[in-house]
C-alpha cells in the first residue's frame, strides 16, 4: 500500500480509503467487521463514516431490516477496530440536514454529535471530522469556533469541509488565518470521478494553490467504473442511495474504458482509481466495498502508474465533461 500526506498535517494517510456508508446493509455487520479486517491487513489505515451513515432510510433495500433495526456505520466500524484503533485515521463528519430538521452546522448540533460519534466509535478522539455539507442557517465564523474548541479540547484532530464548493473552502481559510484559528481545514471531501469532473472547474486549483488534500467519494461511479457485471444487479450506482441508475451515456463510457484496461492487462477499479489518484490535490479515494475480495482488487491501484500516454487516453473519454 502506498501513502500520502493529508493536507499540511504530516499524517500519512493510505492512499486508498475504505467508505462505510452502506455498513450494516451491504456489507451487512458482521461481513463489514471482515471487509475492515482485510483493509487493516493490507495496509490500509485510513476510515471515513460519518453519524448518519447506514442507519437511516436512504440506505433502506429490500432483504435488509429497516433503518431503526439496524446498527449505524460507526457502531459498526467502532466495534470492527477495538484493539487496533491506534493503528488508523478515523474520518466522521456531521451536518446533513435531510433527516433531522436540527441538523446543520450550529454549535449546538455539532457538539452532540461529536459527542454521540465517539460513544459510537468506542473512541476518545476523532482523527478527522468534516462538515458534511454547508449550513446556509449557521455562519462558517461559528461552525469554525466550535471546531476549534472541540480540538483544544482533544476531542478532534483535524477538521475538513465536505460538499463545500470552492469559495467557501477558500473562505474557511480566511476566517481560520483572520481568527487565528487551530481548525484551519485541512481536506475537502467531494463527489469526483471519471464520470463526474466538476471539482477539477475551481476545487482542484483552490486546493492545490493552498495545500489542502482531495479525498474523492463515489470514485467509481456507484461500481460502474469497476466491473460492468454492475448492471446485471437489481440495486447499483445512485440507486444504493434513493438516486437514479446509470445513464446510456455513462455507459458507453464504461464500456471504452474496459477496452483500454483489457488493452494494458489491467482491471477497470484499477485503471479508474489510478487515474483520479493522479489528479492534482488528490490525497486518497473513498471505496465503498461490499466484500473483502472488491476490496482487495480497489487496494491493488494504489500500486498501479499509468503512463502520461495512459491518462490522457482515459482522461480523454470525459473531456466532454469537464465545463
Amino acid at each position: 500500500m502506498n501513502y500520502s500526506v493529508l493536507g499540511p498535517t504530516g499524517v500519512r494517510v493510505s492512499r486508498i480509503c475504505v467508505g462505510t456508508a452502506a455498513f450494516g446493509v451491504a456489507p451487512l455487520g458482521e461481513e463489514a467487521e471482515a471487509v475492515v479486517g482485510a483493509a487493516l491487513d493490507l495496509g490500509i489505515n485510513f476510515f471515513d463514516t460519518a453519524n448518519v451513515y447506514g442507519s437511516t432510510s436512504t440506505f433502506d433495500r429490500p432483504g435488509v431490516p429497516p433503518a431503526a433495526e439496524r446498527e449505524s456505520a460507526e457502531e459498526i466500524l467502532g466495534r470492527a477496530l477495538v484493539g487496533r484503533r491506534d493503528e488508523v485515521v478515523l474520518a466522521s463528519k456531521s451536518g446533513e440536514r435531510r433527516f433531522d430538521p436540527d441538523a446543520g452546522l450550529s454549535r449546538r448540533y455539532v457538539i452532540g454529535q461529536v459527542e454521540q460519534s465517539l460513544r459510537r466509535l468506542r473512541t476518545d478522539r476523532i482523527d478527522l471530522y468534516y462538515a458534511h455539507f454547508p449550513d446556509p442557517h449557521t455562519p462558517l465564523e461559528q461552525t469554525l469556533a466550535v471546531y476549534d474548541d472541540l480540538i483544544r479540547a482533544g476531542k478532534l484532530r483535524y477538521v475538513a469541509l465536505s460538499n463545500h464548493p470552492a469559495w467557501q473552502v477558500t473562505q474557511a481559510l480566511w476566517i481560520a488565518d483572520d481568527r487565528r484559528l487551530v481548525s484551519t481545514p485541512v481536506a475537502a471531501q467531494v463527489m469526483y470521478s471519471l464520470l463526474d469532473r466538476s471539482a477539477e472547474v475551481e476545487l482542484a486549483a483552490a486546493c492545490v494553490r493552498f495545500g489542502i488534500s482531495i479525498v474523492p467519494y463515489a470514485p467509481l461511479h456507484g461500481g460502474l467504473l469497476a466491473d460492468l457485471a454492475v448492471l446485471d444487479r437489481d440495486i447499483s450506482g445512485g440507486q444504493r442511495y434513493g438516486g437514479a441508475g446509470f445513464t446510456d451515456a455513462e455507459i458507453t463510457v464504461a464500456r471504452d474504458l474496459d477496452r483500454l484496461a483489457r488493452q494494458w492487462g489491467l482491471t477497470m477499479p484499477q485503471v479508474s482509481l489510478a487515474w483520479l489518484l493522479s489528479r492534482p490535490a488528490v490525497a486518497s479515494v473513498i471505496v465503498g466495498a461490499e466484500t473483502a475480495a472488491e476490496l482487495q482488487a480497489n487496494a491493488s491501484a494504489a500500486d498501479v502508474e499509468l503512463t502520461p500516454e495512459q491518462l490522457d487516453a482515459v482522461s480523454a473519454l470525459t473531456a466532454h465533461l469537464v465545463p
